[in-house]
């Protein structure tokens, strides 16, 4: 599978979110919040400088209880200024 290059939208989403993982982290060291969340410190260092401006899930989830922060604040701050898309999920049919 190939993936395909990160939009704009989505470069600027993932520098969105390392800014407020950095303010998140405030006095805390980039070490401690990383080993905290099970990743490394070059890693968390390239999320907040927006080096990596994908990261994966599991990693978002892991510095969002690091940091004690919703995983929803960090999905608002990725989702702010993206285009609105047609949601494609539906309700299940009701079980009888």
């Amino acid at each position: 599978m190939v993936r395909q290059p990160l939009t704009a939208e989505q470069v600027a989403a993932g520098q969105r979110l390392g800014v407020a993982l950095r303010a998140a982290r405030a006095g805390r060291s980039l070490v401690e919040v990383a080993l905290a969340a099970g990743i490394s410190p070059e890693t968390l260092r390239k999320i907040e400088a927006g080096r990596l401006p994908a990261p994966a899930f599991g990693t978002v989830v892991c510095l969002s209880q690091a940091l004690d922060v919703p995983l929803g604040d960090l999905a608002d701050v990725w989702l702010a200024d993206m285009p609105v898309r047609q949601a494609a999920w539906r309700p299940a049919a009701p079980v009888l």
